[in-house]
């Protein structure tokens, strides 16, 4: 297994780095081979610039502004995303580096004499992992259509393998969560992280 982990916080030390070391060190336990994108840390810039929009159809050499996260989606076969929920959605750097990162030629393939339509282009990618934290209740979530889980596990599930393993978990109401709460999420990460595994 070669796992990407695209970790997307700004504070060290937060709940998320908690997931995340348990997220890593489950995935090396099981002999994975692990790379971590830490976006913040890389100080990633999120926004699509001009260039790269008016050069977005022009592969391969679209792939050259983001040629290290390219070549990371190439190599896994499993992608795992731990980050905060922040008005429903994802945070902005996440949301940025799909839309960087999922460039044509790479992510799908573009409509053409025969296809009408984009076509998957991450079909090597079995796994899909998304582990979260809410400060909203999981019916507040719901009610307004849970948008940043549904990009990941509808938009980006949908040009991966076909028959994809996908998990995810989040911690709603991490506003007012306890270290009970918090305890017993780590575990429900662990043990859906080692079905997911395998």
């Amino acid at each position: 297994m070669r796992a990407l982990v695209v970790y997307c916080h700004p504070v060290e030390g937060s709940f998320n780095a908690a997931v995340l070391d348990v997220v890593t060190d489950d995935l090396r336990a099981a002999k994975a081979e692990v790379r971590v994108s830490n976006l913040y840390q890389r100080g990633f810039q999120p926004a699509l610039t001009e260039m790269e929009l008016t050069g977005y159809l022009d592969a391969p050499q679209n792939r050259a502004p983001v040629v290290q996260d390219v070549e990371d989606l190439l190599w896994c076969d499993t992608l795992i995303f731990v980050y905060p929920t922040w008005w429903y959605g994802l945070p902005a750097m996440l949301k940025g580096w799909l839309d960087r990162t999922m460039v044509p030629g790479v992510a799908f393939l573009m409509p053409d004499g025969v296809n009408k339509d984009i076509r998957r282009g991450l079909t090597h990618i079995t796994r899909l992992g998304i582990f979260t934290t809410c400060g909203a209740s999981w019916w507040l979530t719901q009610f307004m259509g849970a948008p940043g889980k549904r990009t990941l596990t509808r938009g980006l599930r949908s040009i991966l393998a076909a028959r994809c393993r996908t998990v995810f978990a989040a911690h709603y109401l991490m506003d007012s969560s306890t270290p009970a709460s918090r305890k017993a999420h780590l575990e429900r990460v662990r043990a859906k992280l080692a079905r997911f595994i395998g």
